[in-house]
């Protein structure tokens, strides 16, 4: 089966533009997980708190790029963005669809140059880069699946 490499259309719940209200930092909900990501980035609660009122994802990025960066910053993004993905798909729609996605690979396909979350097509249509996103995704979809196997085995154990 051929990878997913848009995260737009039929499968625009996978990018962290998606609506999903992300409850972190001591109870503050963000509309996105992008919004929560940016707020990521800093420790000054004036700037996440402005991130969380940005009225788009897209702003919301745009701020993140401005704020007084958390020394450890580089060393827990991965981690972070597992967290957020965790609570994201943690509700019954989303966590079903990234399961329906199968063992398909997940590619964050962009034009934007962003080589460490995803992955740009070079001349020859060959994806290049990173594709952090994409490994978490796939990362939490084995494990999802995982447990709803659990569950499965545990149900099936009561009959």
């Amino acid at each position: 089966m051929s990878a997913i490499t848009d995260f737009h259309g039929e499968f625009n719940f996978l990018s962290n533009f998606y609506p999903s209200n992300i409850e972190t930092h001591g109870g503050r909900i963000y509309p996105t997980l992008e919004h929560a990501f940016a707020a990521s980035k800093t420790l000054n609660e004036d700037e996440r708190a402005a991130i969380n009122s940005a009225n788009s994802p897209g702003l919301a990025k745009r701020l993140g790029r401005k704020v007084t960066l958390r020394p450890d910053w580089n060393d827990i993004r991965i981690q972070v963005m597992r967290e957020l993905l965790a609570i994201k798909f943690s509700s019954y729609p989303l966590s079903v669809k990234l399961l329906a996605t199968g063992d398909r690979e997940l590619i964050e396909g962009n034009v934007w140059q962003d080589f460490f979350w995803g992955c740009v097509k070079d001349k020859n249509g060959k994806w290049i880069g990173e594709n952090n996103l994409g490994k978490l995704l796939m990362e939490l979809r084995a494990k999802l699946d995982n447990d709803y196997a659990q569950m499965d085995m545990w149900d099936r154990v009561g009959d």
